[in-house]
């Protein structure tokens, strides 16, 4: 009992353990990087400095262009200053006299409200006093008569006492210098609430119209726009301040004209302007600062008609007749040209056409200040998934879910705006996701570069580049132990070598080895194959390992038949450095042995240093294979599990032999060329002869042998490959044979008696 008290005791001390390690591994440097970066742009979030603001209501831009509003009512009509009436009439400003006529007709014709998006801010300059005293030279008589004709404001003035007309005013953000005051025009707002003048912008001047024609006005409101930083009108001011006063922007002040009210009502709280009503059912919901946000529609020229047509009278009543009239100009002369989210250019005038229809339509668009909320926790939200996530699960996968996340809140932003009216901007959120994203992906990729590098570094000197790869990709592998894998083992080794380095110096021998080393070694690193390790002048590679190696028998078999060929190139660049050097010259000669078979690889030897090696029968017996190749007079000799699998080769059976430290006979062949060798005729029928050569030998028909020796050595300079000295070798185990006969159970086994 005692016993299992300490184990379960001793099992919650490893867990303590193991919890601080698991906590360190969720903060890594990695993730705490990450946090920083949320937090900063949660920060900028709030804070919501102008690139922000510009990137979201681009954004609201992009929306209002695909779905434009549709025009629904036409409350209003555009009594248009354009370029045919100027011409008529005469260059603008036109006599007040004129103007009053065009309001009179239009009263006559049925309109409900007329307004002016254009103030009269200085007196008629043809009123007949102003005539008396710009004139010179005048009859005292003629003077007096004219300076007592009305002027052209009073007769203006009078005009629209008899009618509801909304005069324009112009609030500009700028100080102008000698501006005459006035008493502020009789109020006509009320209040509900928290007072908005903390909230509504301040304007240093305002222009207004001649004091005869403001006091004749039902009303008066300002139509100056006041365009964002990128020169687009997007939300259009219902409220100014000036001097301490509240005025009401045109379009409100024509409904309020309209229906009759008095008084407009601003609902305001601590937090600014919420709404700005009317009347019942022309509520107009407002950001904090009391500006609209209309849902805009594409320029709609049927909403406008000639102010030349409305003077001559040959205007369509039924675009007059209980319509809202606003006064204005599309003239580009007239420097009223505005952009909005869905056109290039627009007449200002139809600016305030557009928030009049929005609220009949009910088509504002609205941001509630929850948006914000909304937008910060979303960005919250996705921030965390992709910090905990993309360490976790891996770049691939968090991308996959990244889109879905960005697709799902850009696809409720649009719905939001298309079927709600609602603002919501999913993009600062996910451009921060996105940040977020590359940043701990980059991070994840600069540390897995650094260790790989690392790894690269301290392997490539003496391991393949396929080796060292996979070390770099795993580092986890660099451990004791090993897997069992069918593969290919190949031994070549240098024929003479002494003889050879008698020739040389130390050093000298050093950089012949290098040169043969090096071409052998890129033959066989080309064709994937892993070396093992090099032994003087030898050298041990496999195939198969640590990677897989389709076709791993052909490539090892092409690889030798390579290294054949680089070696005479080799050969004839060292023949000319010894006439160089007035040396004799030796031609490097070298058999190598080739065997497939079951092998341990892996990482072999101890805690403190390790190489990675293969093991097995199969790596002894390659190695008796390349002590074998000088015996038959071959370059390249392979075992019959090699051979198997590179039929299309050029390949002859040597023998059946059984190799030192061997008990079972194997049955030897060698490679004599490529496919393309295979394929000749005369080969073809060089191997069917040299077949029926070896069964004739092993039926021990020596005379036969003999002279099927003589037809093959002719096959072989009819291929025009070099003579190997298996024949010779079948001479001499004939002699032996001749004298002491194997016996008729001789079963063609020949016992080695050498590696």
């Amino acid at each position: 009992m005692e016993k299992g008290t300490r184990t379960v005791a001793e099992d919650e001390k490893k867990k303590d353990k193991k919890k601080p390690g698991r906590i360190r591994k969720f903060f890594s440097a990695v993730r705490l990087t990450g946090f920083v970066v949320l937090i900063g742009l949660l920060v900028i979030q709030i804070i919501d400095p102008y690139p922000v603001e510009f990137m979201r209501v681009k954004a609201f831009d992009m929306y209002q262009r695909a779905q434009p509003r549709e025009v629904k009512t036409r409350p209003v009509t555009i009594v248009d200053l354009d370029e045919e009436s100027l011409s008529e009439v005469g260059q603008w400003p036109w006599p007040r006299t004129i103007i009053g006529d065009m309001v009179a007709n239009l009263f006559k014709m049925g309109a409900g409200v007329v307004a002016f998006d254009i103030a009269f801010p200085e007196p008629d300059r043809l009123s007949p006093n102003m005539i008396a005293e710009n004139v010179s030279g005048l009859d005292p008589v003629l003077e007096e008569t004219i300076r007592g004709l009305p002027s052209n404001d009073k007769y203006f003035a009078n005009i629209i006492k008899q009618t509801r007309v909304v005069l324009g005013q112009a609030g500009f953000d700028r100080k102008i210098e000698d501006q005459e005051y006035r008493p502020p025009v009789k109020k006509s707002i009320a209040f509900r609430g928290t007072k908005p003048h903390a909230f509504v912008p301040i304007l240093p001047s305002l222009v207004r119209n001649v004091p005869v024609i403001e006091k004749a006005a039902a009303g008066h409101g300002f139509f100056s726009l006041f365009p964002e930083p990128d020169g687009i009108v997007r939300r259009v001011p219902t409220l100014f301040q000036f001097e301490k006063d509240i005025y009401t922007g045109l379009a409100i002040e024509m409904l309020r004209v309209a229906t009759g009210r008095r008084t407009i009502l601003v609902t305001s709280d601590p937090l600014g302007v919420q709404q700005v009503g009317v009347a019942k059912g022309l509520i107009l919901p407002t950001d904090k600062k009391g500006r609209v946000w209309p849902h805009f529609s594409k320029h709609d020229k049927s909403k406008y008609v000639s102010a030349r047509d409305v003077l001559s009278g040959v205007v369509d009543p039924a675009m007059i007749r209980g319509k809202l009239i606003i006064v204005g100009t599309s003239a580009v002369g007239l420097l009223d040209i505005r952009s909005t989210p869905v056109e290039g250019t627009l007449p200002g005038v139809e600016v305030h056409t557009n928030v009049i229809e929005a609220v009949v339509d009910k088509a504002f668009l609205s941001r509630p200040p929850n948006m914000n909320g909304a937008e910060f926790l979303l960005t919250l939200f996705a921030g965390l998934v992709m910090i905990i996530l993309v360490p976790m699960i891996g770049a691939k996968w968090t991308l996959a879910l990244f889109l879905l996340i960005a697709g799902g809140s850009g696809g409720a932003s649009w719905y939001l705006f298309a079927e709600k009216k609602l603002l919501f901007d999913a993009g600062f959120a996910m451009i921060s996701t996105l940040g977020i994203y590359v940043q701990l992906t980059y991070m994840g990729y600069a540390a897995e570069e650094a260790q790989k590098k690392q790894v690269r570094s301290a392997f490539s000197h003496y391991m393949s580049p396929a080796l060292v790869e996979r070390l770099a990709e795993d580092p986890s592998t660099l451990k004791l132990g090993g897997e069992n894998r069918e593969m290919t083992l190949l031994f070549c080794d240098v024929r003479g070598f002494t003889s050879i380095s008698e020739l040389f110096d130390a050093e000298g021998l050093t950089k012949l080895i290098n040169k043969f080393l090096t071409p052998l070694t890129n033959v066989i690193l080309n064709r994937q194959g892993t070396i093992d390790k090099y032994m003087g002048d030898c050298i041990m590679a496999f195939w198969n390992a640590p990677l897989d190696v389709p076709n791993q028998e052909r490539e090892g078999c092409l690889s030798a038949l390579e290294m054949i060929d680089s070696l005479e190139i080799l050969n004839e660049r060292l023949e000319k450095e010894a006439e160089e050097e007035g040396r004799p010259h030796i031609p490097l000669r070298i058999g190598i042995g080739l065997n497939t078979g079951t092998c341990c690889v892996g990482n072999m030897g101890s805690d403190a240093r390790f190489d990675y090696s293969v093991l097995g029968d199969a790596v002894n017996l390659a190695s008796r294979l390349e002590g074998q190749s000088k015996t038959y007079g071959v370059t390249i000799v392979i075992g019959e599990s090699t051979y198997k699998n590179v039929t299309d080769l050029a390949c002859i059976e040597l023998d059946l032999i059984m190799v030192k430290g061997k008990t079972e006979a194997v049955r030897i062949f060698s490679v004599l060329g490529d496919d393309q060798v295979a394929q000749k005729p005369l080969f073809i029928e060089y191997a069917d002869f040299h077949a029926k050569l070896l069964k004739a030998y092993r039926n021990q028909e020596w005379a036969q042998v003999r002279e099927d020796i003589i037809v093959a050595n002719k096959m072989i300079d009819d291929l025009g490959m070099e003579h190997h000295g298996l024949y010779d070798l079948y001479e001499d185990r004939m002699q032996d044979y001749e004298q002491t006969p194997p016996g008729d159970d001789w079963d063609g086994v020949f016992v080695a008696t050498s590696k």
